[in-house]
């Protein structure tokens, strides 16, 4: 089990950790009835941070945010000396709690996506851990919605008896919903986007070998080309400048003063 700790890439504070240790410690608040928002950042994450200064109070507000992506891996190994043998992606990391709460007997809900992908991925999970507790799942509203009408969401989570959350609604909307939430439900609150439809094989997961080589972001961009185009090639050359920047004293690293971010609602 690795752990070092948060460590500050481009001002956002990264958890440089290993599966292992990740699982362990949403299990462990899981188990205590503990608020505990979660993020798995990718360099398009991280990039959401660094432009949006409300929304970077959001993301170091987190009580985890895991190296998604593999060039974030390689960053913390860079800068840090971190030594990271895997990135902790979300899908993977699901996968891995969801084994987990299968055996503890923790029952999850999972909140997001369309309603034909939610239902598919519940019941793909139900089918791979047959003693799995699934309290409830619901479809994304997408879009904004007021206090009210969240907090009705969150009576829908609180009553089913559910000890996790997976949310999925894209980033950057689900990791203000992991923030705005995770108190208020007093639970893990994961932010796992793409998870929902590589579970329900709504969409092909990357082959291994492009997952080890950090080549996803050309997987996806050749699979939606007009969608991602922006944010991977224009993006991704703007966070590698960046670190080469931070590793040579070139651009502080310090987190800039936090900034209280308004509320949103989107859910």
């Amino acid at each position: 089990m690795i752990d070092h700790g948060k460590r500050n890439l481009l001002g956002i504070w990264i958890d440089a950790l290993d599966y292992d240790a990740a699982v362990e410690k949403i299990l462990q608040a899981a188990r205590e009835g503990r608020s505990f928002g979660v993020s798995a950042l990718a360099v398009h994450g991280v990039m959401t941070g660094v432009d949006d200064e409300e929304h970077r109070t959001r993301l170091n507000r987190l009580a985890m945010v895991t190296p998604d992506g593999q060039p974030v891996r390689w960053s913390l190994n860079w800068l840090y000396g971190t030594a990271l043998p895997d990135r902790v992606y979300g899908p993977e990391l699901t996968r891995r709690l969801l084994a987990a709460v299968a055996e503890e007997g923790l029952p999850v809900y999972f909140y997001g996506s369309t309603e034909d992908t939610v239902a598919r991925m519940a019941a793909a999970v139900a089918e791979t851990h047959p003693s799995i507790k699934i309290a409830g799942y619901e479809p994304s509203r997408f879009g904004k919605v007021s206090q009210e009408e969240m907090e009705e969401i969150r009576e829908r989570i609180r009553s089913s008896g559910a000890r996790i959350l997976f949310v999925g609604l894209g980033c950057p909307r689900q990791e203000v919903f992991a923030y705005e939430n995770a108190d208020a439900l007093s639970m893990p609150v994961l932010a796992v986007g793409a998870a929902f439809d590589y579970h329900a094989g709504t969409v092909d997961e990357p082959p291994a070998w492009i997952q080890r080589n950090g080549l996803q972001w050309l997987y996806r961009l050749v699979q939606d080309p007009k969608r991602l185009w922006r944010r991977y090639l224009i993006l991704n050359p703007r966070f590698v400048a960046r670190v080469v920047r931070q590793r040579f004293g070139r651009s502080g690293a310090a987190t800039p003063e936090p900034v209280e971010p308004s509320w949103i609602g989107w859910a």
